[in-house]
């Protein structure tokens, strides 16, 4: 799948659909335990990690950045942009 790169001064811009991309249980678990390492990993030691979601219109993007905070419906990343974690597909660790 081709991801489209956005910074992430853009995602407030953005739109997000009501349902969540991942449908199954265990893939949703699995989000949530990446969210919360991540979290760790850019509170402690400012690391970035890549964050692929999906818009409203189902298309692929990413974006490279820090995750500051995370509850059970949002990632808050550096710059205060949040996205919702129902449109979170993936997230990859440097």
């Amino acid at each position: 799948m081709t991801y489209v790169t956005v910074e992430k001064e853009q995602i407030p811009a953005l739109k997000f659909r009501n349902t969540d991309v991942l449908t199954n249980l265990h893939e949703r678990k699995q989000r949530m335990h990446h969210v919360s390492r991540a979290t760790v990993l850019g509170n402690g030691y400012h690391g970035k990690v890549e964050i692929f979601f999906e818009t409203a219109d189902g298309e692929p993007k990413r974006v490279v950045t820090t995750i500051w905070d995370c509850d059970q419906e949002h990632l808050i990343l550096k710059s205060g942009a949040c996205i919702p974690l129902r449109a979170v597909t993936g997230i990859e660790f440097y």
